[in-house]
């Protein structure tokens, strides 16, 4: 015999038909089988009842222990919860001064001035990741200064993680925190809004455009005098024309909202936004210098002042890893693209870039070279083999006697 389970009859003792004559006479017969029978007996229901009600009767059970014990907790309760929050207020303080001490923070200056001025800023996470050590930057922000900032340069130059700094050096100070910089004086801000970064909402029908219009749209309706904007790439969703359109837009919006409009860093990559830096006073142009060669570019990091009209992306797209025939293609696109647009004898110079080009890679200035000044001053068609000759030799010595080209 053995006791068996179903859903149907429950708990069983399972007989086989050789055995049957022995079963007690007290036994209740439930189910005849293929092998013999099955029976039950009172002492087995018990069994079953005290089963199937355990998991009822454990959680029964659970619920008087917990009301017992917040009855006994009920006059501590408000003891407890002031020594956690004093624990949790003193933990927060404590790894706060170890950071600052440790990475060199400094105290900021919190005032009701409508400004942000920061020395030597710093990311406070990206600069613990940084093998070859982190640049630092300023910052001079003001509503009726530098009210907004135009931050061009190249692709993986520094543009967001200058901007971020910025916001987090802002939070971080109004929060009570040492702050990452060689100095720091922050007027109180109500916000900061951005605008960083590209995803979609596909499940509820907006595109990443929309997405990006969206947010702008929060931004735009609710920001004030006191707010940091911080917006990256703005228009980037849509057509060229559109979002140069939108962008331009969105400047002049924030730099007219009122004489001391909300402090703002914009970085974009439509160069043409430079030119409303003559168009309206408080806004400035910035960009992240970079050192090229013939071969490679090289990202310093440092924001000077000025706008550049490069970008670099065909340089990224090589880091990245792309076919080399997809960005030999692109430098020929890129460079038909530019010499249709900008011929070298009509070309404006409407950038004040500043770029780092290593001396030795740097090439020579034919409008400063005194040999070429003579070449050009030859006249060909008028002069004998034997002069010609002469002329060449004299200019050869010279070259090698050490007057060269600048």
């Amino acid at each position: 015999m053995k006791i068996g389970y179903n859903r149907i009859f429950g708990y069983y003792i399972d007989v086989t038909r050789s055995n049957i004559s022995r079963v007690p006479s007290h036994y209740e017969r439930r189910q005849t089988t293929a092998g013999g029978e099955r029976y039950t007996i009172p002492e087995l229901k018990e069994k079953e009842a005290l089963i199937t009600n355990a998991d009822e009767r454990v959680l029964s059970l659970e619920r008087e222990l917990y009301s017992a014990l917040l009855d006994k907790l009920k006059k501590t309760v408000p003891d407890l919860q002031v020594t956690a929050k004093g624990i949790a207020a003193l933990d927060v303080y404590c790894a706060l001064a170890e950071v600052a001490q440790v990475h060199n923070y400094v105290r900021p200056v919190l005032d009701e001035k409508n400004h942000i001025l920061i020395r030597e800023g710093r990311h406070p996470v990206v600069e613990r990741n940084v093998p070859a050590g982190f640049v630092p930057n300023d910052t001079d922000l003001s509503g009726n200064g530098t009210q907004i900032m135009i931050i061009t340069g190249a692709n993986m130059a520094g543009k967001s993680t200058y901007m971020r700094a910025v916001a987090l050096i802002c939070i971080m100070a109004q929060s009570g925190s040492f702050v990452p910089a060689a100095h720091a004086r922050v007027g109180m801000l109500d916000r900061i809004f951005t605008r960083v970064g590209a995803f979609d909402d596909l499940a509820s029908g907006q595109s990443t455009f929309m997405v990006e219009m969206l947010e702008l749209a929060n931004i735009l309706n609710n920001v004030t005098d006191r707010s940091l904007v911080i917006l990256d790439e703005i228009g980037r969703g849509t057509s060229t024309v559109d979002g140069f359109a939108i962008a331009q837009a969105v400047l002049e919006f924030l730099h007219g909202r009122s004489r001391t409009g909300p402090k703002t860093l914009f970085a974009t990559h439509f160069h043409e936004l430079v030119n409303v830096e003559s168009q309206l006073k408080r806004v400035k142009n910035f960009h992240f210098a970079v050192s090229e060669t013939k071969s490679d570019v090289i990202f310093l990091r440092k924001i000077i002042p000025g706008a550049t009209d490069k970008s670099y992306g065909i340089h990224v797209a090589r880091l990245a890893g792309i076919p080399q025939k997809v960005t030999e293609r692109a430098d020929e696109i890129l460079t038909q693209t530019i010499s249709k647009t900008q011929t070298p004898s009509h070309k404006v110079q409407r950038y004040t870039q500043l770029l780092l080009a290593d001396d030795a890679h740097r090439a020579p200035d034919p409008r400063s070279d005194p040999i070429l000044d003579e070449i050009r001053a030859i006249q060909v068609d008028e002069m004998t083999p034997l002069q010609a000759l002469t002329i060449l030799h004299k200019l050869k010595r010279r070259i090698q006697n050490g007057d060269k080209p600048l």
